[in-house]
């Protein structure tokens, strides 16, 4: 009877998956965050990458640079990272990271302002609240400004480091005007006292900048390219359903019992034209992303890279010809 079944247990070994491993992601959120990349706690937690037909362990770290290290100390097969920082490593000679797709390709950002400031013209020669000089929220924000006309060499630049602290300021009148997160603006108290000049979908309309990716390793294409895919297929669903500002609110409500419902839904109504609901990545908002970050400080010097130096749209591809298009 044994040497009977052993070729049926054979065939079984042989019909299992290549890996039996778990698919690691590294993400730098230590929780479920309250931007767009709540993506990836969600569909794990509600089974997108189960029905996708992968087994996804979530590997939290803090910031892009561990992300990094992890990703390529083989610690994880997929990464979030930020744009820049994987530029700067194509640049300098890495030549086996990809991104393959971002379920939270923008920053939520929006400027801030007095409430007597009610045209973007009206801010030069006023303050304006900054991290440091080069930082993201200025180099993007002076891209804003200018698509609008308004030059912010001609305002009075403040350095004040964290978004909480320059909405701090603006709400003490230290500043006129400021960039900060749609989550920082939700949290502020008083907030009536201050006005936004400049909202999310129209920053980021201004400066299609593309700032985190999702990364994966050459070696990892080549060795489990089927589960890459089925990571993004989930990736992409899930970013479907949580358009709905309601379904996105009852599903935080679970992760984040500590954020009050009613400030979900102002962050739910804020992002609803903000999911990665055909996986992130274009072509057209990569070259404008690498055009402008070689225009930064941080670039200077470096060696400009090719687009097929850090990107593979095949597996996204891939998935969006098995989904179609996104509905509207």
């Amino acid at each position: 009877m044994n040497r009977l079944l052993a070729p049926f247990a054979l065939l079984l070994v042989l019909a299992l998956p290549a890996s039996a491993e778990p698919f690691r992601l590294i993400i730098s959120d230590l929780e479920t965050p309250l931007v767009p990349n709540s993506v990836v706690d969600l569909a794990l937690a509600n089974g997108y990458f189960e029905r996708a037909g992968v087994e996804v362990e979530l590997v939290r770290v803090q910031q892009t640079p561990m992300a990094m290290a992890a990703l390529q100390a083989g610690e994880g097969e997929m990464a979030n990272v930020s744009t820049d920082a994987l530029l700067q490593m194509v640049a300098r000679g890495t030549s086996d990271l990809r991104a393959v797709m971002s379920p939270n390709k923008s920053l939520p950002f929006l400027i801030a302002a007095r409430p007597d400031i009610t045209d973007p013209a009206q801010l030069e020669g006023r303050s304006f609240g900054i991290g440091r000089l080069g930082s993201l929220d200025h180099s993007l924000s002076a891209k804003v400004l200018a698509a609008k006309g308004v030059d912010m060499d001609r305002m009075d630049l403040v350095p004040l480091g964290q978004p909480a602290v320059r909405a701090q300021a603006l709400l003490a009148g230290q500043v006129d005007a400021t960039t900060m997160s749609i989550g920082t603006w939700s949290a502020m108290p008083d907030r009536d006292s201050v006005s936004i000049l400049v909202g999310m979908d129209d920053y980021f309309a201004a400066a299609p900048v593309t700032t985190k990716v999702n990364v994966v390793t050459t070696q990892v294409l080549g060795s489990r390219r089927a589960e890459v895919e089925a990571v993004i297929e989930a990736l992409v669903l899930a970013s479907r359903d949580f358009q709905d500002p309601d379904l996105w609110v009852e599903r935080m409500v679970v992760a984040r019992p500590d954020v009050a419902r009613e400030d979900l839904m102002v962050l739910a109504e804020a992002y609803r034209n903000s999911w990665s609901v055909d996986g992130g990545l274009t072509r057209e908002e990569l070259k404008v992303t690498t055009e402008w970050m070689y225009g930064t400080e941080d670039f200077q010097g470096l060696r400009p890279v090719r687009l097929e130096e850090w990107t593979d749209f095949g597996p996204l591809e891939t998935v969006l010809r098995k989904l179609g298009p996104a509905e509207g």
